[in-house]
């Protein structure tokens, strides 16, 4: 897993770069990566595409606030091994 990777899409993601975010880890595949896919595509408004990429990350389609899921998503990765 490359959680500098993970930590550059949450970035781009907070700084306003949806497409830079996306394009990060669309080409991922860690529980981690379709957790930030499915928020992504949630933040856009793509339900259905959401709930797909929290099926892959083995999560339930998060109802929390979009701040509340990048600070928990943050939290995740901040702390996985590097």
């Amino acid at each position: 897993m490359d959680r500098s990777k993970l930590l550059l899409a949450l970035e781009e993601d907070h700084n306003g770069n949806w497409e830079t975010a996306h394009d990060i880890v669309q080409t991922m595949s860690s529980r981690e990566a379709c957790w930030i896919h499915a928020y992504l595509h949630r933040k856009e408004g793509d339900i259905g595409n959401a709930g797909y990429w929290y099926s892959r990350a083995g999560k339930p389609m998060s109802t929390k606030l979009l701040d509340e899921e990048w600070n928990e998503l943050f939290d995740t990765v901040s702390s996985l091994d590097h």
